[in-house]
């Protein structure tokens, strides 16, 4: 099997600019990946999610699943490589700075209904499902060395647990916690933490990535019986699926893949082996589920390939194959 590479690089910008840095290995200042770059900025899709980023943080939080919560749309875009620098980010950064909690995680507003140990009102908070991906965000915007992002990094690492990251949330929502037992490990929490710690390189070797990594691996391999938090590893689970919002086998291949020391690990290649199978002939991968709020990108239907998700498949392959 092989990169479908020309059709990769007659893609979307941000697939183009993604593809020649990540698996061609052009660096940044090359004519073609500037060039690239420029065209994804220029495109009307990435200008209209930095347009809703600027009204940060937007609605209060009802579900951390909802692919269109904007700590979401902003992971999304790190992801696909935007920098402080970049024109509309000047209004969109400081926000998120704005609101930072006396332990160090950056906050949301957030609504917490009594009946699930909340307080039924408005308030700025943070949970272990939304911190740990702004400020993964944050570092990836080039601001990793800034004492704010890393006084949050710090905290929301010292969280960890010998399973990895429970469910954690500010004081300010009281008692709640998500369902399940009190002391397992929360599935999403951990992959958001382990996310979080990838964008800062002074903690890709630490201890808590390294259970972190555990958690989710032994997860996989127990994924029949153990389901902390109602997180399963089934069938949905399985499906190919991108952007990286929840918990799914995209996103957890996604993370862990960052962490080279776990790239021979044999139940990450198991998983690895599960994503390969779901090829087609010319290497090419079709999304087997989608979020809806997506539907106007390449990735938002299942009926062709996704030029996004087979991008992300073979940046996957890749980090594994130079590091097994």
């Amino acid at each position: 099997m092989n990169i479908p590479m020309d059709w990769l690089l007659t893609g979307e910008p941000w697939v183009t600019y993604r593809t020649r840095l990540e698996l061609l290995g052009e660096a940044e200042n090359t004519f073609t990946v500037m060039k690239a770059r420029q065209a994804m900025l220029d495109s009307p899709d990435v200008k209209s999610v930095l347009t809703e980023l600027m009204a940060w943080p937007g609605t209060v939080i009802s579900s951390h699943k909802s692919a269109g919560q904007l700590f979401h749309k902003l992971t999304f875009i790190a992801d696909l490589g935007l920098k402080a620098t970049d024109l509309g980010m000047e209004s969109i950064i400081p926000r998120i700075l704005e609101h930072q909690s006396a332990e160090g995680p950056f906050q949301l507003p957030v609504n917490i209904p009594t009946h699930f140990g909340g307080t039924n009102q408005d308030t700025w908070a943070w949970a272990l499902c939304d911190a740990p991906l702004t400020t993964y965000a944050l570092a990836k915007f080039g601001l990793q060395d800034d004492p704010a992002v890393h006084q949050s990094v710090d905290y929301l690492m010292n969280l960890v647990r010998d399973n990895g990251w429970l469910c954690a949330v500010s004081k300010e929502l009281g008692n709640f916690r998500g369902p399940g037992k009190k002391d397992d490990p929360c599935p999403f929490a951990t992959l958001a933490m382990l996310k979080a710690l990838s964008a800062f390189e002074d903690l890709q070797d630490s201890s808590a990535a390294h259970t972190g990594v555990e958690t989710l691996l032994g997860l996989w391999q127990e994924s029949q019986t153990q389901h902390p938090y109602i997180f399963y590893m089934g069938n949905d689970f399985r499906k190919l699926k991108v952007p990286f919002v929840w918990y799914d086998l995209m996103h957890v291949l996604d993370v862990l893949t960052n962490f080279p020391w776990a790239n021979s690990d044999p139940r990450l290649l198991d998983m690895l082996d599960l994503m390969k199978s779901k090829a087609d002939e010319q290497g090419c991968f079709t999304l087997e589920s989608i979020w809806t709020v997506w539907k106007g990108w390449d990735f938002g239907q299942k009926k062709v390939p996704s030029r996004w998700l087979t991008l992300m498949a073979w940046r996957i392959i890749k980090r594994v194959e130079s590091h097994t």
